[in-house]
C-alpha cells in the first residue's frame, strides 16, 4: 500500500487580520524579501509574462483575489482535472500566490505577477473525504507525467516523501526529457533528523531548494543534504492554512514556501529570455546565486546557494552557457536534459539514458513541504550584495547522506 504526500509548508501558524480587501500592505509588508530582492527593479524588465507554472500540490482556489485571472482552470488536463480548484488546506493556493499573484484585494503579491498559474491537485496526507474521494485524486506521479505533456515551462512540486516512488521517479524523468524545470522543495526535518531525504527533490533532474530568512541563515527546520541545489526565502510571511480561506496565517514557514519562490524567479528569467533551455535558465540561477563558498564546493545546507534573479535581469547580454549541456550534470549522471532541447519528439523514459547514481533514500511518508518554526532576527541586505551571503548553518544531525553524486559541507 503507498503511503501519500504530504506539502511541506506550515500548518502550524498563527492566524492574523489579513483578510481579502484588507489594505495589501498589511499582507505583503509581511513578504520581508521583496524589498532586499528589489523586485520592483525586476518587474521592470520581467513579470514573468508568457510563463506558466504548474503547480502541483493540494488544488489552486482560483478566485482569491491575488489570483484572478492568474489561474489558467482550462488548462489542467482532463485525465488529473479533478477537483483542480478545490484546496483542501489552503497549501497549494498560497504557492500559487507566491509565485504569480497580483497582491490584488491585500494578498500575497507573487515574485512574478505575469506569470500565469496551471492547477494540479493532487493526494496529499491533509485530504479527507475518504476512500471515494482518495481514489478520484490523482497521484504525484500522474499529474508530473500530465503536466509534462502541456506547455508549462516549470513544475513547481512543494510536496516530499521519505521514499522514493519508482512511478514517480519514471515521471520525473520523463517530464526531464520534455525540458521542464522541475523544482521541489527539499523538506522540512533539518531539526528532527538531519540530512533526511526528500523526494521529489532528490530524484535526479530536479532542482531542491532549501529555506531561509530574512538574515539569510539557513532556517533551521530546512533539510540538509546533497540534494539541496538552491535556497530562497521560507520563512517569517503569511499563506493561507485552512480550506476556509477566511484570513491569512502569519509564519506559514517551509521549504515549500522557498520552492514557489524559487519557481518565480525562474519565470523572471524564462521570461526575459524565452528561447532559453531548461540548462540555461537553471545554470544562470546557479551562476548568480549569494554563497561565500566556493562554487564547486556546494553547501549540502544551501546548496549553490541564495537565488538572485535580478542579477540575471539587470544584465540583457547575460550569457547562460550552452544550451545543451546539463549545468547539473554531475548530480544528474544523466542527458535527459541536455537532450531535450535538440529535437521536437522527446525520448519517453523507458527510451532514455537511465541514471547510474544510486537513490538518495530512505523509508517514510510523502508529505507537505512546511514547517513551523521560530522567526530568526538579522539585517536582510545581503541579498543586494553580490558574494556577501552568509549561510549559517543551524540544521543539526549527522545523518548519511546518499549520492546524487556530491558533497560533504
Amino acid at each position: 500500500m503507498r503511503v501519500v504526500g504530504v506539502a511541506v509548508g506550515a500548518l502550524v501558524a498563527t492566524v492574523v487580520g489579513f483578510a481579502p480587501g484588507a489594505v495589501a500592505d498589511d499582507v505583503q509588508s509581511k513578504q520581508w524579501y521583496l524589498g532586499p530582492m528589489q523586485a520592483e527593479q525586476m518587474w521592470k524588465v520581467s513579470t514573468g509574462k508568457g510563463v506558466k507554472v504548474a503547480v502541483i500540490d493540494s488544488g489552486v482556489k482560483a478566485d482569491t483575489p491575488s489570483l484572478k485571472g492568474q489561474v489558467l482552470v482550462d488548462e489542467t488536463p482532463k485525465s488529473v482535472a479533478y477537483r483542480a480548484t478545490a484546496d483542501y488546506s489552503g497549501h497549494g493556493t498560497t504557492m500559487a500566490e507566491l509565485i504569480a499573484g497580483t497582491g490584488a484585494g491585500g494578498g500575497l503579491k507573487g515574485l512574478a505577477p505575469g506569470a500565469k498559474v496551471v492547477p494540479y491537485r493532487i493526494e496529499l496526507d491533509d485530504l479527507k473525504g475518504g476512500a471515494e474521494e482518495k481514489k478520484k485524486t490523482p497521484e504525484p506521479e500522474d499529474a508530473i507525467r500530465a503536466a509534462a505533456d502541456t506547455d508549462a515551462q516549470i513544475i513547481s512540486m512543494s510536496f516530499g516523501a521519505q521514499a522514493p516512488i519508482p512511478k514517480e521517479k519514471e515521471a520525473i524523468e520523463y517530464a526531464a526529457s520534455k525540458g521542464k524545470l522541475l523544482i521541489a522543495a527539499v523538506g522540512n526535518d533539518g531539526r528532527r533528523s538531519g540530512d533526511t531525504i526528500g523526494y521529489p527533490a532528490a530524484y535526479q533532474y530536479v532542482v531542491g531548494i532549501g529555506a531561509a530568512d530574512k538574515s539569510l541563515t539557513v532556517s533551521n527546520f530546512s533539510s540538509a543534504g546533497n540534494y539541496v541545489d538552491l535556497s530562497a526565502p521560507g520563512q517569517g510571511f503569511p499563506g493561507w492554512c485552512d480550506a476556509f480561506f477566511r484570513s491569512y496565517c502569519d509564519d506559514v514557514n517551509g521549504t515549500s514556501s522557498a520552492a514557489a519562490i524559487a519557481s518565480g524567479a525562474a519565470a523572471l528569467i524564462w521570461s526575459a529570455h524565452p528561447d532559453w533551455t531548461v540548462n540555461q535558465v537553471t545554470r544562470s540561477l546557479i551562476d548568480t546565486a549569494g554563497r561565500t563558498w566556493a562554487k564547486n564546493d556546494p553547501s549540502k545546507y544551501a546548496g549553490y546557494g541564495f537565488v538572485r534573479p535580478r542579477l540575471v535581469l539587470e544584465n540583457s547580454n547575460y550569457n547562460a552557457g550552452p544550451a545543451h549541456v546539463d549545468p547539473l550534470a554531475g548530480e544528474n549522471r544523466g542527458d535527459l536534459l541536455a537532450k531535450s532541447g535538440t529535437s521536437s519528439t522527446s525520448p519517453s523514459p523507458s527510451a532514455s539514458t537511465p541514471s547510474q547514481a544510486p537513490e538518495k533514500g530512505s523509508t517514510g511518508s510523502t508529505s507537505a513541504a512546511g514547517s513551523s518554526a521560530e522567526s530568526s532576527k538579522g539585517d536582510n541586505t545581503l541579498w543586494v550584495v553580490l558574494g556577501a551571503v552568509a549561510a549559517v548553518v543551524v540544521v543539526g544531525g549527522g545523518g548519511v547522506a546518499v549520492a546524487r553524486a556530491r558533497r560533504a559541507r
